[in-house]
């Protein structure tokens, strides 16, 4: 799955996803897009968009979302906290519709 990290996730939380073809935002210049030009471009390259951006869900129009998107539910946006969902994001993946949102946080046994 081609995967886009938004720009304030950890750079490094894309070494969490190997079976996936993960780039984050800032590595392709993106930095200065925002909200529905950020989602619009991402349609055009991959298949999911993930932020830790929780009000995403109340700024944009969820019935025209141009990509999949997870929202992570985390405490902050360290890598710590992020990377710990990891798991829910995976299996967030396997069902994943094109044009929905999800949210996920951390997967408590």
């Amino acid at each position: 799955m081609r995967i886009l990290l938004d720009h304030c996730l950890p750079r490094r939380l894309k070494n969490a996803f190997p079976a996936h073809e993960v780039v984050t935002a800032a590595e392709l210049g993106w930095d200065a897009l925002r909200n529905g030009k950020l989602l619009t471009a991402a349609a055009t390259r991959f298949d999911v968009f993930v932020t830790i951006d929780k009000n995403l869900k109340h700024q944009q129009n969820l019935a025209t979302l141009p990509v999949a998107v997870i929202v992570i539910l985390a405490p902050t946006n360290r890598f710590g906290d992020v990377v710990a969902c990891v798991p829910s994001i995976e299996k967030a993946l396997q069902t994943l519709m094109p044009c929905t949102l999800i949210e996920v946080s951390l997967q408590v046994p």
